[in-house]
């Protein structure tokens, strides 16, 4: 499956999107993020929706929170389980916080990314997973499930900045029940190169900024790393040194 809600998956235009379209539909490779567009995997007799979002009318677009909400409830009475993937708020080292409000960068309204996974969840996801922040962001519980904000950059090739915090990333791996309550998930700290090429990062440095975002931005709704690398629900631990 390939989510394509994105600030650049119309750099080509029309021409250059319906491409990109015709050759993941040959290689058999689910698409999701175009308008309207739902992606149905089925997996061990499970079906799974995907559903992208990002502020552009190009895409699924989550500034449209109304439409949106149709979509996934849609999403929700065709698959047993949903996954939403958000490309929202602002970027850069300085944009690692969830500000609980509407978001710009470079002049473009990039949505409010907490008040749309609390949409998406309320409509029907099971899961929120955000990206575009180009930073590391918090994890929420809200009501019974997981929202990550943002995991950062997972790899790059001198495209992205790796100074300071932005060459902290890491990987989620999410286990939902056939009901899409959470069962289990887990959160491996990397590290980028100079170049953009990920490596495990044994200090945990990913996973300790994470903690401390997801504390300061959620408070009691914050979803903490232990030092096994699996996630802590609100109120059942607190995260190991």
């Amino acid at each position: 499956m390939l989510n394509s809600a994105n600030n650049h998956s119309h750099d080509f235009g029309e021409r250059g999107s319906a491409d990109t379209t015709a050759a993941l539909r040959q290689a058999g490779i689910a698409q999701t993020g175009l308008p309207g567009q739902i992606a149905v995997v089925e997996v061990g007799g499970v079906r799974v929706a995907f559903l992208g979002f990002a502020p552009y009318a190009t895409a699924n677009n989550l500034l449209d929170v109304d439409a949106a909400r149709r979509l996934i409830a849609a999403a929700h009475r065709e698959a047993d389980l949903v996954v939403v993937s958000m490309h929202a708020g602002a970027e850069g080292a300085g944009a690692a916080h969830v500000t609980g409000r509407e978001e710009r960068y470079a002049g473009e309204d990039r949505g409010n990314p907490q008040a749309f996974a609390h949409a998406a969840i309320d409509a029907g996801a099971d899961v929120v997973v955000g990206s575009g922040p180009h930073v590391l962001r918090g994890l929420e519980y809200y009501h019974g499930h997981l929202i990550a904000y943002s995991l950062g950059n997972f790899a790059g090739y001198r495209n992205f900045s790796t100074t300071g915090v932005l060459r902290l990333s890491g990987i989620l791996r999410v286990s939902l029940s056939d009901d899409g309550s959470l069962r289990a998930a887990s959160f491996t700290s990397l590290v980028l190169d100079g170049d953009g090429r990920p490596a495990l990062d044994p200090s945990h440095a990913a996973a300790d900024f994470v903690n401390r975002l997801s504390v300061a931005d959620f408070g009691l709704q914050a979803v903490l790393i232990q030092g096994s690398g699996n996630l802590a629900l609100p109120g059942t631990a607190t995260p190991s040194p």
